[in-house]
C-alpha cells in the first residue's frame, strides 16, 4: 500500500530525514514511534503530499506522491497533530462541508455524514457548534471528517494529545475499530499509546528507522542483554560485600543496586557478559559464599527499555 524508499528531506542546513526505508501492507495497523523531533511527522507530511521530499520516493498504491499528488491524496484520511476545526459551525453541518471538499457525490453527502457520525461515536453533540465540544469530542470530530470520504489509508499524528485518561481509552477503542477495515498509520511518541492500538512498530530517531517490528519481536531482539535480578536477605554490608565480589568477576558486566523497600532485603540488577544465561552460576555463587539468597530471575525486557535503547544518544 505504501512504499517508502531512501526519503530524506532537509530544511536549509538541517536533515530531518536520512534516507528512511519502510513499507506498509495493506490491512496494517502500524505505530510510527519516537521522541519529539525525530522526523515522524516530517514523513507523514511527505506521504500524504503536505511537503516535497529533498530526494528518495515514496509510493502509495504503486503511485508516486510528487507525479499522481492528487490521486494520492484521495486514497488518505489525514488528522494531523494540531486539527483545524472550524468552531462557529455545527458538527454536522462541518462534516458535510469537508465532504464536499473531499468530493463526496451531493446524491451520497448525507449517508456519508451519517456514517461517520455513528462510527465516531458524535451522535450525541452532531446538532452543537465545533467551539462548544470536549477535547474528546473535537478529537472525534477530527476523526470523522478524516474518514466522511471513507478513504482507504488512515494517518493518525499524535491522536490523543491533550486528552484526559478516559478520553485516551475511547479514541484507542475508536482507533482499533476504524483499523478494522483500512490500512492506519499511527505517529506518536507515548510509547504505551502505540503499543495498546498497533500490530507493528517503526522506531524513528534522529531521521532514520531504527527498528521495525512486532512488539513481541522488538523484546525479543533485546532479550540478549541477559538481565538478571539478585535477591538476598541482608542489610547494607552484605550489600557491599555483594558488589564487590560480583565486580571481580569476568562473567558479569555490571551489577547495579536496586531499593527493595526493606532493610532486610538487597535487590541487585545483574547484567551478563557475553549474553549469558548466568543465573545457576549466580546461586552456585550466593551458596559458596553463604549468603542468605532469596530469588535470581532473568529480567524481562520491556518494551520501555528498548525504545530507550534504541532512542538514546
Amino acid at each position: 500500500m505504501i512504499e517508502v524508499k531512501d526519503l530524506v528531506k532537509k530544511f536549509g542546513d538541517i536533515e530531518a530525514l536520512r534516507g528512511v526505508t519502510f513499507s506498509v501492507q495493506k490491512g496494517e495497523v502500524v505505530g510510527f514511534l519516537g521522541p519529539n523531533g525525530a522526523g515522524k511527522t516530517t514523513a507523514l507530511k511527505i506521504i500524504t503530499c503536505f511537503l516535497p521530499p529533498t530526494s528518495g520516493t515514496v509510493t502509495v498504491g504503486g503511485m508516486d506522491v510528487r507525479e499522481r499528488s492528487l490521486e494520492v491524496r484521495r486514497r488518505f484520511g489525514y488528522v494531523p497533530e494540531n486539527a483545524p476545526l472550524y468552531h462557529d459551525m455545527l458538527v454536522v453541518d462541518y462534516l458535510r462541508f469537508m465532504a464536499e471538499l473531499r468530493g463526496v457525490p451531493r446524491d451520497r453527502l448525507r449517508a456519508a455524514v451519517e456514517k461517520v457520525v455513528r462510527q465516531t461515536g458524535l451522535d450525541a453533540v452532531a446538532g452543537q457548534s465545533v467551539g462548544t465540544l470536549s477535547k474528546g469530542y473535537r478529537q472525534r470530530t477530527c476523526l470523522a471528517q478524516a474518514l466522511v470520504h471513507d478513504p482507504e489509508i488512515l494517518v493518525l499524528d499524535e491522536p490523543t494529545v491533550g486528552l484526559d485518561p478516559n478520553q485516551i481509552v475511547e479514541i484507542r477503542s475508536l482507533i482499533r475499530e476504524l483499523g478494522r477495515e483500512r490500512t492506519v498509520i499511527l505517529s506518536s511518541h507515548i510509547l504505551p499509546e502505540v503499543v495498546a492500538t498497533c500490530d507493528r512498530l517503526l522506531v524513528i530517531h534522529r531521521g532514520r528507522i531504527v527498528a521495525d517490528g512486532t512488539p513481541s519481536s522488538l523484546e525479543a531482539g533485546s532479550a540478549q542483554e541477559a538481565l538478571f535480578s539478585l535477591r538476598l536477605r541482608g542489610g547494607e554490608l552484605l550489600a557491599v560485600q555483594v558488589r564487590e565480589a560480583l565486580a571481580g568477576l569476568p562473567w558479569i558486566a555490571t551489577a547495579t543496586p536496586r531499593p527493595t523497600g526493606s532493610p532486610e532485603e538487597v535487590e541487585l540488577l545483574v547484567r551478563a557478559a557475553g549474553g549469558e544465561d548466568v543465573r545457576e552460576r549466580l546461586v552456585q555463587l550466593a551458596t559458596g559464599k553463604g549468603w542468605p539468597l532469596l530469588e535470581v530471575a532473568r529480567e524481562r525486557v520491556s518494551l520501555e527499555r528498548v525504545f530507550h535503547k534504541l532512542t538514546q544518544e
